[in-house]
């Protein structure tokens, strides 16, 4: 090639794509997955990786769509394609035709490692969490300063809560150096209780930029918080330790910044429609029971309550007399009875007997009551008392019946 020609942009990268894609027309690589990303037309980008270079690729739908698996950050993939120069951008990938699973990527085994180690320790132990405030006074966002996931929190915290006080911790969230001041933001937001919650998280991005979130010190960090933690690292799809073992986990930041700052304005919204609800069920009741006893003047009322108690009335009467003339019949009957057990005692009294003519007659000598002829002998002295007085006899003479 003439290396004095000049060549444009454009006769560059055709020389170049025809290079590549002549002499890697079918190949197969194997890589670990990062970054995967189904679009919204239904292709799949995504980056192969190992320890020392990465490779973008794409699958179109029509492959996409026949995989037997759902490709996921951190498997160990092996596809097949051909490399493709992209013009617009100057970059090259991989068109993949087939993929398949190759074993598990070295970043998922050490998140799952970790992950068991932290969760045998009871860091994200449901227990361990806190309610987050309804409504805190102070929110403080660890992330990066220049994000667009701190300008989304800030725009979604002003249009819904708008003067409520957002305190930015600055720190990296992605690289080596990322982990221990993510942590340390975190420690200092709680020692000097700079918010009544607290953002941590980051916008989305690949497997590896979210490292951060998952390292044994941000876990750490977030699980001890005393200040109600929410995690919001990356995108729906995407997920980190500190997930785990935050307070509450947020699919996007945006997301978080609507779950910490409930709207002012529709709290009081709903209080004053629960306030016009309890309203009108209150009228309502009142015109229910002004209603029902519209029928009932004070007349109509006591016509009424005669009309119950008067039967009531009129029975205890009647039990009353029937009553005191069940008594008076009985006080009647034992009165008789009694008269007639007087008299009873009265006749068969030893002076009544007496009054009869009747004596009570006794040998004077032995004392003995002489009730028959037998008891006394010719010559016995007798005493006979009558009603009145004492009569001193002697026996001439007994006359004994004979026994029949």
């Amino acid at each position: 090639m003439d290396s004095s020609r000049k060549l444009t942009v454009s006769e560059l990268t055709d020389l170049i794509r025809h290079s590549l894609e002549g002499a890697f027309a079918s190949i197969t690589v194997e890589g670990e997955l990062s970054n995967c990303r189904p679009s919204s037309t239904g292709h799949l980008y995504f980056t192969l990786k190992d320890a020392g270079a990465a490779l973008s690729g794409v699958m179109f739908k029509n492959r996409f769509r026949s995989l037997a698996f759902e490709p996921k950050d951190g498997m160990l993939l092996r596809v097949r394609g051909s490399l493709s120069v992209y013009s617009q951008r100057g970059t090259y990938q991989i068109v993949c035709e087939e993929m398949e699973l190759a074993g598990t990527g070295d970043i998922l085994v050490l998140l799952e490692k970790r992950k068991r180690a932290l969760a045998a320790e009871g860091l994200f132990d449901e227990g361990r969490k806190k309610p987050i405030p309804r409504f805190p006074a102070t929110v403080g966002v660890v992330s990066s300063p220049t994000g667009a996931a701190v300008r989304d929190i800030l725009n979604i915290l002003q249009r819904r809560v708008a003067g409520i006080r957002v305190i930015i911790l600055p720190t990296p969230v992605q690289g080596s150096e990322a982990a221990p001041i993510i942590a340390r933001r975190i420690a200092q937001a709680n020692q000097w209780r700079l918010a009544d919650v607290l953002i941590v998280g980051r916008g989305g991005g690949s497997l590896e930029d979210l490292l951060p979130f998952s390292e044994e010190v941000v876990v750490r960090a977030v699980s001890g918080s005393e200040i109600p933690v929410v995690s919001a690292v990356g995108h729906e799809i995407d997920w980190a330790l500190s997930d785990f073992a935050a307070d509450l986990r947020a699919p996007t930041p945006s997301a978080a910044a609507e779950l910490v700052s409930a709207s002012r304005e529709e709290t009081l919204n709903r209080i004053r429609r629960l306030a016009d609800t309890i309203h009108r069920t209150m009228i309502t009741r009142i015109e229910r029971v002004r209603l029902l006893a519209k029928p009932f003047s004070l007349d109509d009322l006591e016509y009424r309550f005669r009309a119950i108690l008067q039967p009531r009335l009129v029975r205890f009467d009647d039990a009353k007399e029937e009553l005191l003339a069940a008594l008076s019949e009985r006080i009647t009957l034992l009165r008789r009875r009694l008269e007639l057990a007087g008299r009873s005692l009265e006749a068969g009294s030893p002076r009544a007997i007496l009054e009869r003519g009747f004596s009570v007659v006794t040998n004077q000598e032995t004392g003995k009551v002489v009730s028959r002829a037998g008891d006394t002998n010719p010559g016995d002295r007798l005493i006979i008392r009558p009603l009145e007085g004492i009569i001193i006899a002697q026996t001439e003479r007994v006359h004994v019946p004979e026994e029949q």
